[in-house]
């Protein structure tokens, strides 16, 4: 009701003739346009829409012989005159309107279009939220400001900034289109970190727009987006310009109205001087044949009043979509008339002309005719997205200011992002928005320098940048406080300096001292306060833990840590059975067998050819027995004559060296190490036993034990210092100390009686902490990676914590030697013996036929048994070498001169019984 008071009001100020009937022919088809005229934009856009409907009329096949006539509204840069030329063309016999310009007017007159069914079309007022559904009879002909903002998020994103200042002006499209940034920005992990607001265009003073300048000046951020009108966006520059805010180090975003100004008219010598490196859109419009004649023609149709620019094609294809439209409309059979709003009976009266507002009976049909437009206009191809009413495929021109002209450095499409290679053409192609296929050419900033700039410096308030310390009362090799000097010092400072010092820019900071030095302050409480303002940053050791990664933004880490378990370790009393302690019992049984074993095997080889091997029974057992057990000690006196001897027990010895080499390391260790403590073994038999928990005060292991672990706080001590660490294990008050590795390590390197148990059960890190979306944390966090890389870090490391540590012991290894340790070399001497076994007995046998023919060739049943054929080889074996050599000599030369084999082989039978019968 509010709003029909309004038009109520409006319409006691009209004419009652407003627009004379005698003007309307049926042979006509009215729209209207609506514009401040004397804006460039207003300019263009009546130039091209004359142009558009003289052209229509030139052509009978469009409209049927029927003839468009356009009437046009000046505004005058007034939103009341602007609705009261929207009431004017309601009074008619109007089918559609152009504009109106600005959204202020589009939102009030788009409630008496949607009353009426009269379609309003707007290639100006492009407020994201005139698209919505509230308002269906309103249809965006260029791409709403939603794409432009979209734009602008992309490339800051893609330079890499985080924080952005907006300057705009207070009126509905501005303050929409903002909105529509700030969306977009925070899909990014981006932000608008401060909003200068100006007053509308026509209100604006050089002095407002000045103070709105300086209090820019003053923020963090140097990255600066302009959306205004052209005359207060011509004038933000200037003054900027006058500040000293174009020079090195800014970044200048402007939307569309800059390159509007650009294309239009030759700017004067300080503007051109103030945007230089400034960034700038375009609505994008493809190449075409049609364009290009268009374009050819436009300084006749404007008699060089103006230069052109895209919202001028805009204008001319919205006139050719209301003709296509209502031509579609015609051929369908649709007639176009007008009838009264039964909602306006009964509110006439007085001078209110109520009844001279009428209803388009098509108006309907007509914008579903619009909605459905599919034609290739000036612009490109025009199509509708008919769930959000909206141009299909929107794009832009990324333009950066040089001169007194621009060049282009890219395009932005919703297809496929920002990209040096036109929309049309990636539109044949498969969409792709990947950050590695978006890329745009060089550019020159402000202060013509081609590097990026950093896009943030520190607020020019003379402030000094906060950080709070923990005050600490142990492992002050941390952070700690110079009681003569009062600096504050320590490995973390020492880090935290050395990156400050490799940053281009200065950053004036602070130390403030946080907890009250009679215990380690709470770290939890100690981050939060940066959410509270209280600090700027914080620095430390702070772990980076995901309870304040949700709250504050950390550096790289810059010294890895995590949780430990520290338990003590006692003395392991010797026993009178010691010695046997190194080896299991199945580690004794086959060494000592292999002992019995290697010296049956050196018996077998050396037996025949080496008299130390030789001798009655009982003496030839004992040998076979001190032989294998004093090669332990390398102490054996028999010397092997035999090869194979020789290999086997080389091959022997070397099994022997590594053996009691081990014996020897393994029983020193049992006898003089310190063993842990076998009830503990790590974080496991610590949460399923009843035990104390040590822990430092201060510290996340409390809440990571109690609320991670599930273990219950009656059993978790708080100890404040390496003292009351070791004094709590030694009396047994704790079982063990859970604590971070940089802790432990310090601790460990002065109580060599405690020990780490198990392995780290939590792995994360060291880093300095600041405020959310802190443009610091990314440039401290690349000087941490540059000192990590070029060995500092490592130097400030030893510089405070390079001391000495205990050797330590894995506590989960059994201390005795197992045979799977040794079984491959075992298995090598046991090879090794059987293979000389086999190869000596295959000689003997060999010798045994040679000069023993008659065994292989039976020539009696009693020679042929098995049992004495055995008897007799084993009597061969037995029989020393050089004996047997000296008695073939000896039958030789005894032996008379026969001359039959036959002869000979019977005196050798003969001798071999009397040999076999002697011995």
């Amino acid at each position: 009701m509010n709003l029909w008071m309004v038009v109520m009001v409006l319409l006691s100020l009209l004419s009652v003739g407003g627009f004379s009937e005698e003007d309307l022919h049926p042979d006509v088809v009215n729209i209207g346009a609506i514009f401040s005229f004397n804006t460039i934009n207003g300019k263009v856009s009546k130039i091209a829409m004359n142009a558009a409907v003289e052209d229509i009329n030139s052509d009978p096949t469009v409209l049927g012989g029927r003839k468009l006539v356009l009437s046009t509204h000046d505004s005058n840069y007034s939103g009341f005159l602007g609705i009261i030329g929207g009431l004017e063309y309601m009074e008619t016999n109007t089918v559609a309107i152009i504009g109106p310009q600005t959204s202020g007017m589009a939102h009030i007159l788009s409630h008496l279009a949607n009353e009426l069914h009269v379609p309003m079309l707007s290639f100006t007022a492009l407020d994201p939220s005139l698209s919505s559904l509230q308002y269906p009879y309103f249809i965006q002909t260029a791409p709403n400001d939603l794409f432009q903002m979209t734009a602008v998020a992309d490339m800051i994103s893609y330079f890499g900034y985080r924080e952005v200042v907006t300057i705009y002006t207070d009126d509905e499209q501005s303050r929409g289109s903002i909105i529509a940034l700030g969306d977009q920005l925070a899909e990014r992990r981006c932000k608008i970190s401060y909003k200068a607001v100006l007053p509308p265009e026509a209100l604006a003073t050089r002095t407002e727009i000045m103070n709105e300048l300086v209090e820019v000046s003053m923020m963090e951020s140097r990255v600066i987006v302009v959306h205004a009108y052209s005359v207060i966006g011509l004038q933000v520059f200037e003054l900027a310009y006058k500040l000293g805010m174009m020079g090195k180090g800014y970044v200048w975003i402007a939307t569309a109205w800059l390159s509007t100004v650009l294309d239009s008219k030759p700017l004067p010598g300080n503007s051109a001087i103030s945007i230089q490196g400034a960034l700038a859109l375009r609505p994008h419009t493809a190449d075409s044949k049609r364009k290009n004649e268009f374009l050819s023609k436009w300084n006749k149709l404007s008699n060089g009043s103006i230069g052109f620019n895209p919202y001028g094609l805009y204008a001319y294809d919205t006139v050719w979509m209301i003709a296509n439209a209502v031509k579609t409309f015609l051929d369908h059979g649709g007639t176009i008339s007008f009838s009264n709003n039964s909602n306006l009976s009964g509110l006439g009266g007085g001078t209110l002309n109520l009844g001279a507002l009428s209803t388009f009976d098509g108006g309907s049909q007509l914008l579903r005719n619009i909605l459905q437009t599919n034609m290739t206009g000036l612009t490109g191809r025009i199509g509708f997205d008919l769930a959000y009413k909206s141009l299909i495929r929107p794009a832009f021109d990324i333009l950066n200011v040089v001169g007194r002209s621009y060049k282009q450095i890219g395009y932005w499409s919703n297809y496929s992002g920002l990209s040096v290679v036109p929309p049309e053409v990636l539109y044949t192609k498969a969409p792709n928005r990947s950050s590695s296929s978006q890329r745009l050419d060089l550019v020159v900033w402000p202060g013509q320098m081609t590097d990026k700039p950093r896009g943030w410096v520190f607020p020019h308030n003379g402030r000094q940048l906060r950080i709070g310390v923990p005050n600490r009362v142990s492992y002050k090799a941390f952070v700690s406080k110079d009681e003569i000097t009062n600096a504050i010092q320590g490995y973390c400072i020492d880090v935290f300096l050395a990156a400050i010092n490799l940053l281009p820019y200065a950053v004036p900071h602070k130390f403030v001292l946080y907890g009250d030095g009679h215990k380690n302050p709470s770290y939890a409480e100690l981050v939060r306060l940066i959410t509270s303002n209280v600090y700027d940053a914080v620095v430390g050791d702070i772990a980076i833990v995901t309870n304040r990664t949700k709250i504050v933004d950390f550096t790289q880490p810059y010294i890895e840590s995590g949780l430990v378990v520290v338990a003590p370790v006692r003395k392991l009393y010797s026993s009178p059975w010691a010695f046997m302690r190194p080896f299991t019992p199945l580690m004794w049984g086959v060494t000592a067998a292999f002992f019995l074993i290697v010296g049956v095997v050196i018996w077998i080889l050396e037996h025949r050819i080496n008299d130390e091997f030789r001798g009655p029974p009982k003496r030839q057992a004992i040998t076979i027995l001190w032989f294998g057990f004093s090669t332990m000690f390398f102490a054996h006196r028999e010397n092997t004559m035999s090869t194979l001897g020789r290999m086997v027990l080389i091959i022997w010895l070397f099994v022997v060296l590594i053996i009691t080499s081990s014996y020897t390391a393994s029983l020193t260790s049992i006898l003089t190490v310190q063993q842990l403590s076998p009830s503990i073994r790590g974080i496991d038999s610590l949460i399923s036993s009843n035990d104390r928990i040590g822990f430092q005060v201060g510290s996340f292991a409390e809440n990571y034990l109690s609320d991670e672990l599930n273990i219950a706080k009656s059993r978790l001590v708080a100890l404040g210092s390496p003292e009351e660490y070791a004094d709590a294990l030694t009396r047994g008050r704790v079982a063990a100390v859970v604590d971070e590795r940089p802790y432990v390590d310090l601790f460990l390197s002065n109580y060599c009686m405690f020990q780490v148990v198990g392995q780290e059960f939590t792995k994360s890190g060291w880093g300095f902490a600041f405020s959310r979306d802190s443009p610091l944390a990314m440039d401290m966090s690349t000087a941490i990676l540059t000192l990590s890389e070029n060995g500092k870090l490592q130097k400030i490391h030893d510089k405070w914590l390079n001391t000495r540590s205990c050797g330590q012991q894995s506590s989960n290894v059994s201390d005795q030697l197992q045979l799977k340790s040794f079984w491959g070399v075992f298995l090598i001497c046991g090879i090794t013996s059987f293979v000389a076994l086999l190869i000596y007995f295959g000689l003997i046998y060999s010798k045994f036929k040679r000069y023993f023919p008659q065994l292989s060739e039976p020539s009696t049943q009693q020679t042929s048994s098995p049992s004495i054929r055995i008897r007799r080889f084993l009597s061969f074996v037995d029989e020393k070498e050089e004996e047997f050599k000296n008695r073939l000599k000896r039958k030789h030369v005894e032996m008379p001169s026969r001359s039959s084999a036959e002869d000979q082989r019977e005196e050798l039978g003969h001798n071999g019984n009397a040999y076999f019968h002697s011995h």
